[in-house]
């Protein structure tokens, strides 16, 4: 099903002077109201009844705005046809998110087309749009943001259109096989993207270079383009203003980090799934403004760590699969900030739990699969900010874990799986008011007896395992 695109944009409404000149103009088009509209109808009631006294808007404009108000509605209720779009022509149309819709094709974007400078964002992803219908776009130059995700129709020749398109600060082409060194070179004259999605584009290898003079850039998402080497990397090095760059599974090497490690001002870092090892994590020593690391299956293990004791501004810390123990824990002792911190599948003991006080903010803690007693436990139990923690095939919990947890209040979603928790436990979890999401598989519990604590006291548990 497609889904409606809203996002509104507060725009100057026209004069009295310019509509009594407009309603005689020779144009049977909606044109001549091109930057005069408000985004959406609910922008006009805002106007209105806004803290600043506004005139009365126009019969004209009110009516753009329901034709927008409709359009949205069509799409998403997925009864919008192409004969119906065809009512659309020249109707000043800011926002047309097609994302998914069934029956997208070049006959579409002629439509899309002829919005004319209306026309501020389009979303055309999975559709079979070729490169004939992205190239009615041409001349839509006020275009902000275009999706084209999984459109496999569209070749690096098709890619030449968005040259012309010099207003688009995002742009995504996810899973995109025109996303080529010669199709890429479009990029280069995108002069004010400020967000770029090429997500497993496998043919991107030549490509990076055409980024190198995008100084607005500031989110960039690599993920899973394994074409990419040592070499493209380096194009990347001036892009001073990126806060976001996601390069998981990307073939990652110590190369390609030393070139991160000039990026002083990367606010979030996803490297999981590379063949990343403790000596490689001595580039990110310099990234102080980090807030979110992802090295989620990496080759890392406790010395490494040591390398990240002064990202003091980490929020989010990813360490699952990681070969990360209880030693490597006391690196990150001064990370007082950290809200979510990742250990599934790590090799955390009792003695490595010891670290987990430190973390007072912490909201989100995955502790799985590790070595934890109740002992442990006893570490966590003053962690009063937690509202998701997972303990789950720590096999040698039992209900008395389930009584340390008992005064965590706030917590929102526990997972106690395949632990030695029973029946006799469950009891504890009565304070948990604000449980939405509860597993206990492969404990010793019943279906019956969570039902009845469920009954009795959770009101708001609505995720059960087992049922």
């Amino acid at each position: 099903m497609g889904s409606a695109c809203s996002r509104k944009r507060g725009q100057l409404l026209v004069d009295e002077e310019d509509l009594y000149s407009a309603r005689f103009s020779k144009s049977s088009s909606f044109k001549w109201l091109l930057h005069t509209l408000p985004r959406s109808g609910s922008d006009v009631h805002r106007k209105v009844q806004g803290p600043v006294p506004a005139r009365c808007p126009s019969l004209m404009e009110l009516c753009v705005a329901k034709v927008r108000e409709v359009f949205n509605e069509l799409v998403e209720w997925n009864i919008l046809t192409e004969e119906l779009l065809g009512a659309f022509r020249d109707c000043a149309l800011q926002d047309i998110c097609l994302a998914d819709y069934p029956g997208v094709r070049d006959a579409w974007m002629e439509v899309a087309a002829s919005q004319g400078q209306s026309l501020l964002s389009v979303d055309i992803s999975c559709s079979d749009v070729t490169d004939g219908g992205l190239n009615q776009l041409k001349d839509c130059i006020n275009v902000q943001s275009l999706s084209c995700n999984y459109c496999d129709q569209i070749s690096e020749h098709g890619l030449k259109t968005l040259s012309g398109l010099s207003n688009v600060t995002s742009l995504s082409f996810k899973k995109c096989s025109a996303v080529t060194a010669e199709g890429a070179k479009a990029f280069a004259n995108m002069v004010n993207l400020g967000s770029l999605d090429l997500e497993r584009c496998p043919k991107i290898h030549g490509g990076l270079v055409h980024l190198k003079g995008l100084r607005k850039l500031e989110k960039l998402n690599l993920r899973y383009c394994n074409g990419i080497t040592d070499s493209d990397m380096k194009h990347l090095s001036g892009l001073s203003k990126l806060a976001h760059l996601n390069l998981e599974g990307c073939a990652v090497t110590a190369a390609c980090l030393e070139v991160i490690s000039g990026l002083v001002k990367l606010k979030v870092l996803n490297l999981g799934f590379n063949y990343i090892t403790d000596a490689c994590l001595v580039h990110l020593k310099e990234l102080i403004n980090l807030e979110c690391l992802n090295l989620d299956s990496c080759k890392i293990g406790d010395e490494g760590l040591a390398h990240l004791k002064g990202l003091l501004k980490l929020r989010s810390l990813e360490l699952s699969d990681t070969e990360v123990g209880s030693n490597g824990l006391r690196h990150l002792s001064g990370l007082t900030g950290l809200t979510h911190l990742d250990l599934f599948g790590a090799r955390i003991t009792d003695a490595g739990t010891n670290c987990l006080k430190y973390f007072k903010n912490l909201q989100s803690l995955e502790v799985c699969g590790g070595l934890i007693t109740d002992a442990g436990v006893k570490n966590i139990k003053d962690l009063k900010a937690l509202t998701l923690l997972n303990l789950s095939q720590n096999g040698n919990l039992t209900d008395k874990s389930l009584e340390l947890i008992s005064g965590l209040t706030a917590l929102v979603s526990l997972n106690v799986s395949n632990s030695r928790v029973s029946n006799s436990g469950l009891h504890h979890l009565k304070p948990l008011q604000n449980l939405r999401s509860l597993s206990l598989e492969s404990c010793k519990v019943t279906a019956i007896e969570i039902k009845k604590l469920q009954l009795a006291a959770l009101p708001n548990l609505v995720s059960v395992r087992p049922e």
